[in-house]
């Protein structure tokens, strides 16, 4: 079995919720959809999820209900809806929502765009999350914006993660669906996973 997913039963005993619980939640928004994977076992179809996304999700639901917070609140928090959101670059860097080095690549990437949409928004903060772990250059992150100009569309309302993969000095970007398992060839290592629901959650809570 996939190590990197947890049953709906483990996942009940272990996050100590209810069945219940776990569809109300599911439901309102407050897990997307695409964290329910029906795998077949020998006992046949079976509902799994990716297990340290969920008990982290699970996790922040039961600490915002211990705030009083309405199960719409919550899904506000940890689905946030950031269509209409436009910040202009000078507001980003005012407010210092992103590091220097990531607005500046973002800007070369993209030069005359003064507006960011959400789009534009998530992406420089998906850069400036892999510029921060160290593992990818300046150079590199210009990879990482261009598969998500040409990809990110494609996930709209879906999970999805950007892979950064690197084999003998040679580096790709790409992004795959959050619950799929990913193959590569031999000699390339994934130097990076990051979760782009991750980072919009992040950016909501910056830009509140």
């Amino acid at each position: 079995m996939d190590t990197e997913l947890i049953s709906k039963k483990e996942l009940l005993q272990e996050a100590g919720i209810s069945y219940g619980q776990l569809y109300r939640w599911k439901r309102k928004g407050l897990i997307p959809e695409d964290w329910f994977v029906r795998k077949s076992t020998f006992t046949g179809q079976e509902t799994f999820f990716p297990r340290a996304k969920m008990l982290a999700r699970v996790e922040r639901i039961l600490g915002m209900k211990n705030e009083d917070l309405s199960l719409d609140d919550i899904a506000d928090a940890v689905s946030p809806s950031l269509a209409d959101v436009s910040l202009t670059l000078a507001e980003i860097r005012q407010r210092g929502l992103f590091s220097e080095a990531a607005v500046d690549a973002f800007v070369s990437a993209h030069p005359g765009e003064e507006a960011l949409p959400f789009g534009g928004l998530l992406s420089l903060c998906v850069l400036d999350s892999m510029l921060r772990t160290g593992e990818v250059s300046l150079e590199e992150g210009q990879i990482v914006l261009d598969a998500l100009d040409s990809g990110l569309a494609q996930f709209e309302n879906k999970e999805a993660d950007v892979l950064f993969v690197r084999k003998m000095g040679l580096s790709t970007a790409l992004l795959v669906p959050s619950s799929a398992p990913v193959a590569i060839e031999s000699g390339a290592r994934v130097v990076t996973r990051l979760g782009v629901s991750e980072c919009s959650e992040a950016l909501s809570a910056r830009i509140r």
